[in-house]
């Protein structure tokens, strides 16, 4: 217990190295590849896929389909990409499943330690930088196919607005104006945001437009995951403002969902 300082992780990577998602021994290389192929060890894991973030008058959205995948396989149909990283920030995790949910989970704890050690919150530029020292410390197993994207999004009480950041693999650290997506239907998902996102958006608005640009991620990404009226599962969609995070509960996803779904039915029929 030598470490006496404020960062939770900086204490488990002088006292207890091995319990980090990043800090464990190296992965064996596939039978008959080389020893740190990416492509071998990155299709061995599931991997989650697009997420999306977009301020609006009150805050900031953030938003991901349910799926996974394992090469052509659909690993999971209900898997979560998007959490409470604390009362005023959301993370969204995109790339190697299992890392990114050890990485969101670490930091979520790394948040609450230096809360309770300093007695007050984290700055918002404090928790994007945090983030993205444990994106960069991730990079050996980046190297091997297992990458971890996240985006990070939060309400900054200091200049009363939403704010959002995102990362590359080295934990260079970005942040985006109006929205931002990530993940392999983030182009799709990007081109629905530019056509309809506007400034000052209500809630309301922001969470149809996140859901009709997870529409058009699915239609032409396989891998990401549209809304699905049969199983009534529907995107994880989180807003955080000045009374802190929400998510957005699954009655209100259903209807608009399903709005969606109708309008976009009625006009295949007309064609």
């Amino acid at each position: 217990m030598e470490y006496t300082g404020s960062s939770f992780t900086a204490w488990l990577q002088a006292d207890h190295p091995d319990l980090l998602p990043f800090g464990r021994a190296p992965l064996a290389a596939p039978w008959g590849q080389p020893q740190g192929g990416g492509s071998g060890a990155g299709t061995l894991a599931p991997h989650g896929t697009t997420i999306l973030a977009m301020t609006y008058g009150g805050g900031v959205l953030m938003a991901g389909d349910r799926r996974a995948t394992m090469g052509n396989v659909i690993a999971s149909r209900h898997i979560e990409k998007v959490y409470p990283a604390d009362s005023y920030s959301v993370l969204g995790v995109a790339g190697t499943a299992g890392i990114a949910l050890d990485v969101m989970r670490l930091f979520q704890v790394e948040l609450e330690h230096y809360e309770k050690i300093e007695g007050t919150l984290l700055s918002l530029e404090g928790k994007a930088n945090r983030l993205g020292a444990m994106v960069r410390d991730n990079l050996p197993r980046a190297v091997q196919g297992l990458a971890v994207l996240p985006l990070f999004a939060g309400y900054d009480t200091t200049r009363a607005v939403g704010r959002i950041f995102s990362y590359d693999v080295t934990g260079g650290r970005y942040e985006e104006i109006e929205h931002h997506t990530v993940g392999s239907g983030s182009a799709f998902a990007r081109g629905a945001l530019k056509k309809l996102w506007r400034p000052h958006l209500t809630e309301e608005e922001a969470v149809r437009v996140a859901v009709e640009s997870l529409f058009d991620a699915a239609d032409d990404d396989a891998a990401t995951g549209g809304p699905d009226a049969i199983r009534r599962l529907w995107p994880v969609i989180m807003t955080v403002g000045s009374a802190g995070h929400r998510r957005i509960p699954e009655h209100q996803l259903a209807e608009v969902c399903e709005s969606v779904l109708a309008a976009r039915s009625a006009v295949g029929r007309e064609a």
